[in-house]
């Protein structure tokens, strides 16, 4: 193995790989600027609250994203086990890679493992946190507040969605924290091994591969990179262009079978969608991830001429509000009744999402909204004849729960708890949906109450909060319900259904997303 030591290029760049940039350079704004961090870990004195990466490039600047294809390289899954390696394997031919010394290897297959080296100095970082959260979006929130205030916040997933600021400060009214602190004495490296080569890396790491490379029963055509996250460990990130990533996007999320208009509205969406939520992952040093987190990525060499097809017709185009990209959300199916953004998660209010009936008007006019009764709601669940998108498998469902169900479900968090034995809805919002459900137990315990997308994180049975709550019998629940998803902005299954009415993707769109402009962004570099 090469020395550490011995390697004077090599020091050089492990002590810029693990450098940290001034606290908020991600945030220069609340600060007004910041002053240059120091180069080497051994001159660091202040503590910080993570490990601080370079952020990605503007992609609404660029019309490139950098994606998450895998999380958390490096950690230890349990103690005293070590990491996972990392295979990489070319799909023609071999694959370059070149780390931050200039270091260059050329093989078909490269094999990484994870090996922990001493610290010139050992590293002290100290947070609060606020969390877990159940999503991005009330995450982003209490972010938002904390910014607001003055104080500069971080929005992070080392498990659960958090948000981190610094300990020294205080909070404003109503964020809830815990101090957290962390030492390293060591520094997690990739570290190629070969027949002939032994040799720690330092990132980022840059991957080509001129005719793709292998991943996860794909190919990808990349360029990739290998970087530390915000926790100490490392992320594989492909860099795609805006088309190739809509190509890897829309038939997973739509299906590639949906008709031309509705497959054109899910192009521009996700293509809204990713440029509006390009700061997720910034934390870490890219836009997005691959998984439900954000929309589903995969092969992109897999999108059939149709799909390709209506991704091109819509080149460039989303909708916006006020010149911004809007939050673009959609869902499977809505089960008949849009929801607004704040029966889904703590934000506030966003004019183009509000509680509608999703159907004909002959069929919308023998509701009427709110749905904030039980009976009213019943009643709309058992008729469905002419809703958009009624054919969906979960336009309608049923789930029964038990104790034992919300026992498994609430002990991790709630290790003190003892029986469930009621539940009640405390709030609906005006679509009907669930906003508030309270959670009573035998013994000492007093009841927890859930509330927003806590509901589902808690209990992912539920397809979505649009239902009615019986009792069978003691500690045992019937949830009769509709729709799957959060049902805020476009339902794919109603988009589906309006196209075959021959409906117009602007048509579709508008009728989900009203008020919005549809149209490509003039001024990309103001746009966010």
């Amino acid at each position: 193995m090469h020395g550490l030591t011995s390697n004077r290029s090599f020091l050089s760049a492990l002590f810029k790989d693990i450098k940290f940039w001034c606290l908020f350079l991600l945030l220069p704004s609340l600060l007004g600027g910041c002053k240059k961090a120091p180069l080497v870990a051994k001159e660091m004195l202040l503590v910080q609250t993570h490990w601080t990466v370079t952020p990605p490039p503007n992609a609404i600047k660029t019309r490139t994203l950098w994606v998450a294809l895998e999380h958390y390289l490096g950690q230890k899954k349990v103690s005293g086990v070590l990491p996972e390696p990392l295979r990489l394997e070319a799909a023609g031919t071999p694959l370059a890679l070149e780390d931050a010394t200039g270091f260059i290897h050329k093989a078909k297959d490269i094999n990484l493992l994870w090996k922990n080296f001493p610290l010139g100095k050992t590293l002290h970082f100290e947070r609060q946190i606020s969390g877990p959260f159940a999503s991005f979006e009330s995450a982003e929130r209490v972010a938002l507040l904390l910014r607001e205030s003055g104080v500069g916040a971080f929005v992070a997933r080392p498990k659960d969605w958090e948000v981190w600021f610094r300990k020294d400060v205080n909070p404003p009214s109503g964020v809830r924290s815990i101090l957290s602190k962390e030492i390293f004495t060591e520094v997690t490296l990739p570290v190629l091994v070969s027949p002939s080569i032994d040799r720690p890396l330092i990132g980022p790491l840059i991957i080509r591969a001129s005719e793709g490379m292998k991943w996860n029963g794909g190919i990808y055509k990349g360029p990739f990179r290998i970087q530390r996250d915000a926790y100490g460990t490392w992320t594989l990130i492909e860099q795609v262009n805006m088309d190739n990533y809509l190509a890897g996007v829309v038939p997973h999320e739509i299906g590639s079978r949906a008709p031309s208009a509705a497959l054109a509205a899910q192009s521009v969406l996700a293509r809204t969608w990713a440029l509006a939520n390009s700061h997720r992952f910034v934390v870490d040093g890219f836009h997005l991830c691959s998984s439900t987190q954000c929309q589903v990525y995969k092969d992109p060499s897999q999108a059939d001429s149709v799909v390709k097809q209506a991704i091109a017709k819509t080149s460039g185009k989303v909708l916006s509000w006020q010149g911004k990209p809007i939050n673009a959300f959609y869902h499977a199916t809505n089960g008949g009744v849009m929801a607004s953004a704040q029966e889904a998660w703590a934000m506030e209010p966003l004019p183009y999402f509000r509680s509608r009936l999703d159907g004909p008007d002959f069929w919308a006019k023998s509701f009427s909204l709110p749905f904030r009764e039980k009976g009213s709601l019943k009643r709309f669940l058992e008729k469905s004849d002419f809703a958009f998108g009624n054919s969906h498998k979960r336009f309608r469902w049923s789930r029964t729960l038990t104790y034992e169900d919300l026992y498994q479900a609430l002990i991790l968090d709630f290790p003190d708890i003892g029986k469930p034995i009621s539940l009640k809805v405390l709030e609906r919002g005006n679509s009907g949906r669930v906003t508030a459900m309270q959670i009573g137990f035998g013994g000492n315990h007093g009841p927890i109450v859930l509330t927003l997308d806590k509901i589902r994180r808690y209990l992912p049975q539920l397809p979505s909060t649009l239902f009615v709550l019986e009792r069978l019998r003691p500690g045992r629940w019937l949830f009769t319900g509709g729709g799957f998803g959060h049902g805020v902005g476009l339902s794919q299954a109603g988009a589906i259904d309006l196209a075959r009415r021959s409906w117009s993707t602007e048509e579709i769109l508008d009728h989900y997303y009203p008020g919005t402009t549809y149209g490509i962004l003039r001024d990309f570099k103001n746009s966010l």
